[in-house]
């Protein structure tokens, strides 16, 4: 029997419901006619030049990213912009494009769920629960779930070592990992959101942990972040290359689309996608 996008879309709903994203977000489905037929899926976490051309390439009926190409409005889709160009090569190549964003960082194996897993975290709860009813991903016995994730290492670490660590189970980036406090200060308890994360450093479960890693940090809330740790002994922070935290993700993903659709070869890009080629120290 031949799968369609219907099929996979209808999948990917049960897996991420719609419902679950922010109010802001534009996941679902951006491009592709719900008859095609797939059979091969591609992951990435953006559809940019190399992921679309992977997808292609690969012969993918549908290329599933984590972030909504459209997520920022357009006025036009002409090929002389960058998001137009990528349309029209899906379009004409029959690759349907889908993304699935905040609706999966918030079930039980979300984006930042995958991270706690990483890092051996125990006892790992939600930041923030930013729906009434709780979400569950294909397993109906999945636990509530939400924005973010907190939990404590098995026993204490220096924050240097947590950072190292990090940097052992992300994939290389350039900017790598950045952390604001002592090498050797000792950390257990861990608030961790994959991709940006700066509007959650208020929350009492982050302010209530030895370390907060995140991504995509800003100067003037990283340091009023740290000035008032400071005054109150407050967690350090780690900062991550926003790709990198939520590729881990895709694995994780994939393994879940093959379960629900046996029929259907499922693919992960290894493909960089952060945006930054390399560093300069002084």
């Amino acid at each position: 029997m031949t799968t369609t996008l219907r099929t996979v879309t209808d999948v990917v709903e049960k897996l991420w419901p719609i419902d679950g994203q922010e109010s802001w977000d534009a996941s679902g489905l951006v491009a592709g006619a719900s008859d095609q037929p797939v059979s091969t899926i591609l992951l990435a976490v953006d559809a940019v030049a190399e992921t679309v051309d992977e997808a292609i390439e690969r012969g993918a009926g549908v290329l599933l990213t984590h972030h909504p190409l459209l997520l920022r409005g357009v006025t036009t889709i002409a090929s002389s912009t960058y998001k137009g160009a990528l349309l029209q090569k899906l379009i004409k190549n029959d690759c349907a494009l889908l993304a699935a964003h905040t609706n999966a960082d918030v079930v039980a194996d979300g984006t930042s769920a995958v991270l706690a897993r990483h890092l051996g975290l125990a006892d790992v709860t939600p930041i923030v629960v930013s729906k009434e009813q709780p979400l569950r991903d294909a397993d109906p016995e999945a636990p509530l779930a939400g924005i973010g994730r907190v939990g404590s290492l098995p026993q204490p670490v220096r924050l240097g070592d947590l950072a190292r660590a990090l940097g052992t189970i992300l994939p290389a980036t350039a900017t790598g990992v950045r952390v604001a406090g002592e090498f050797d200060r000792l950390v257990q308890r861990v608030a961790l959101c994959g991709g940006a994360g700066d509007s959650l450093t208020g929350e009492a479960e982050v302010q209530a942990s030895d370390v907060y890693i995140t991504s995509d940090l800003r100067h003037h809330p990283a340091s009023e972040f740290v000035e008032q740790a400071r005054l109150g002994d407050g967690p350090a922070l780690i900062d991550t290359s926003h790709w990198a935290s939520e590729w881990l993700w895709l694995d994780v993903a994939a393994e879940h689309l093959r379960r629900e659709l046996p029929g259907v070869e499922v693919l992960v890009s290894e493909i960089r996608t952060d945006p930054w080629d390399f560093v300069v120290t002084q």
